[in-house]
């Protein structure tokens, strides 16, 4: 039988973004900074379904508000918004209680633990966020994750015969269209990319078939932690191979414990606590008990299969 690709040896924390590593949308220094009523940007974003429908036209709910945003920019609204504001801006987003310093508990936990140490299990975070890629790599999480995956906004469309002109991609220039788009059902392919290990071997393609001994981190290694309703495909994906989740909540603003508590009472996640990640805070403490049993199982299966395996026959005396 030919050696796995992978030891299969890392825990991975997946986590949403908006009211999940903060209590609000990331948005909110953007809308700050221009002087726009945010509420009244959502209210226009959640009416774009139903105003496009009228004329036969469909929209994405979860993606609507990038179009939107463009239409400020295009309207003056957000005169001048470029990728290089936005990660400017990022660096206002105010995270929860106990990030980022919670990534690195994680990371000492299993470095600090000799079982664990000996497997060379190691801790990586990502972020699957249908928020702003750009903010996120502003914001104070920046070098703390191993990867990022959320919308993208693109400048200066290079146009007509640009392979032959030598013209380079700018973060100066406004933004003026959209470059990725990550929603709620397509996360899920972030999860499996995770999982076969494509954002760390670009030549694997997502779609690839690769055999459950040969991904990199099996989904039963996962822990998805989200706020919503929103978030149930990646639930559904992580409960059913065998990871652990967690619904999470805030009392900021208008406050989301009872979709949270639904999310609960459906089984559509193990456990739900306030997004607080102090030290012994509900979260916190779920949390590393997860990556406790998550580590184990690894150090077990891996004590099992090393137990199994033969010496070699030594010289007769």
């Amino acid at each position: 039988m030919p050696q796995p690709l992978y030891l299969q040896t890392v825990v991975a924390f997946i986590w949403d973004f908006d009211r999940t590593l903060t209590h609000r949308y990331m948005q909110a220094p953007l809308f700050e900074e221009y002087g726009i009523n945010e509420g009244q940007f959502w209210r226009e974003v959640n009416g774009l379904v139903d105003h496009y429908l009228k004329a036969g036209l469909k929209v994405s709910k979860d993606t609507a508000y990038l179009g939107h945003l463009l239409t400020y920019v295009r309207d003056g609204h957000f005169g001048g918004l470029t990728n290089e504001k936005l990660r400017s801006l990022g660096s206002k987003i105010q995270l929860a209680p106990g990030i980022p310093e919670f990534f690195d508990r994680t990371r000492e936990l299993v470095r600090t633990d000799e079982r664990y140490s000996h497997h060379n299990i190691a801790v990586e975070h990502y972020i699957v966020s249908t928020g702003l890629r750009q903010m996120i790599e502003g914001s104070p999480v920046s070098g703390k994750v191993d990867g990022v995956w959320a919308c993208e906004l693109l400048c200066d469309p290079p146009g007509q015969g640009y392979l032959d002109s030598g013209i380079e991609v700018a973060m100066t220039g406004v933004v003026s269209q959209v470059g990725y788009v990550l929603d709620n059902t397509t996360k899920t392919r972030a999860v499996f990319e995770i999982n076969k290990g494509v954002n760390k071997e670009p030549g694997i393609d997502v779609n690839a078939r690769v055999s459950e001994d040969d991904r990199r981190v099996p989904i039963s290694n996962m822990i998805y932690i989200a706020d919503g309703p929103s978030d149930v495909p990646v639930f559904s994906v992580v409960n059913n191979f065998g990871g652990k989740t967690l619904g999470v909540y805030n009392f900021a603003g208008q406050g989301n414990y009872r979709q949270v508590k639904m999310l609960q009472d459906q089984g559509r996640v193990n456990s739900i606590a306030e997004a607080d990640y102090r030290e012994n805070r509900p979260a916190d403490l779920w949390l590393m008990e997860s990556l406790r049993a998550v580590a184990d199982g690894i150090s077990d299966r891996r004590d099992r299969v090393l137990s199994g395996v033969q010496s070699a026959p030594g010289h007769v005396v």
